[in-house]
């Protein structure tokens, strides 16, 4: 088994824009392709987890989603990055009911965990919410906020809490990840 970076899509990996079902508005965020290929390096596996609401909302089909995450892996691949797994969770609790996949529910997680082999005590995930955050903890990994997509501010109602580091970026979570701080 090995570690894996969970990784958020939306305000993570790419610009954050709402609910996104057209895969050309997908942008990777500055710095993204380096860090990921740092992770990589070291050993860890990259897992996408992104929860997409607007399945149940009836804004897009899952179709949709798949198209989205298949642009991000093609701007990804440009950079020469591989993610080892895709994961999404199309619920939404106001449309469809409660579900265990959707973070900050760690089902995602634990899924991947179980279809790639990875050991979720040695692994981290990454996001820009602090649902994200909770998902890794409830998993058995470690987490760690960036500010790239909802923007949060300490003491705000997304605070994380102290035992989750906030970061402005992927790249800084990839240099306290590879720290082992």
């Amino acid at each position: 088994m090995r570690p894996a970076v969970f990784l958020d899509r939306d305000g993570t990996l790419i610009a954050e824009v709402g609910h996104l079902g057209d895969p050309s508005r997908a942008s990777l965020l500055p710095g993204v392709p380096a860090a990921l290929r740092r992770l990589r390096d070291a050993g860890y596996a990259l897992v996408v987890v992104t929860n997409q609401g607007g399945v149940a909302r009836g804004l897009f089909g899952e179709e949709a989603v798949r198209a989205v995450n298949a642009r991000v892996a093609e701007l990804l691949g440009e950079e020469a990055v591989l993610v080892d797994g895709w994961y999404y969770c199309p619920h939404h609790p106001e449309f469809s009911g409660a579900c265990e996949c959707r973070k900050p529910e760690p089902g995602m997680l634990r899924r991947a965990a179980r279809e790639l082999g990875l050991d979720l005590s040695a692994s981290w995930m990454v996001g820009d919410h602090t649902g994200d955050a909770e998902a890794g903890r409830r998993a058995g990994a470690r987490a760690i906020v960036v500010r790239t997509g909802h923007g949060l501010l300490p003491g705000s109602d997304h605070d994380p809490g102290p035992d989750v580091p906030v970061v402005d970026d992927l790249a800084a979570a990839a240099e306290l990840i590879l720290g082992g701080s």
